[in-house]
């Protein structure tokens, strides 16, 4: 379990958002460019005690901070401005609560392009109940599936 310390808009806060600028940096050094990035890459499980692998927690209104105050200018006044941020990257039960909190602020929504999202809890969060509603809330931003594996369990 773990987020960074303070709040958006602080030391800590600009300090990752500038690790992201680093890191197109260097990948750019190389010719390895990128069309998009996601904030965080399943924010949740950062909120979780004893959860089995590296991760950093953001609930929603922390990534709308961050993405307002640190990240998203952090891109745009970057050679990188071209990048496009996707936000939530995680199970999409957590739509379209996620999306309304980010995307129903100024200060984050014009930073973001789109809206990633997993299937491992899909039998929680069927598409007509979360991918449908938020596409409508929404519908000039992108809705990706970013990440899947197949396992009968969960960690496999």
């Amino acid at each position: 379990k773990g987020t960074l310390k303070g709040q958006a808009g602080d030391k800590y806060h600009k300090t990752w958002a500038n690790y992201f600028v680093r890191f197109l940096d260097e990948y750019a050094k190389h010719n390895v460019t990128f069309w998009a990035v996601t904030a965080e890459n399943e924010p949740t499980a950062g909120l979780i005690n004893n959860y089995p692998f590296q991760c950093l927690g953001f609930t929603a209104e922390q990534q709308r901070d961050f993405i307002a105050q640190d990240l998203g200018p952090a891109l745009a006044n970057s050679s990188h401005r071209h990048v496009q941020l996707i936000i939530l990257d995680d199970n999409r039960l957590h739509l379209p609560h996620w999306a309304r909190v980010v995307l129903e602020d100024e200060q984050a929504a014009r930073y973001v392009h789109g809206i990633g999202i997993h299937w491992y809890l899909d039998f929680i969060g069927p598409i007509q109940d979360t991918v449908l509603p938020t596409h409508e809330l929404f519908p000039d931003y992108f809705i990706l599936a970013t990440e899947a594996c197949i396992g009968a369990h969960f960690w496999e």
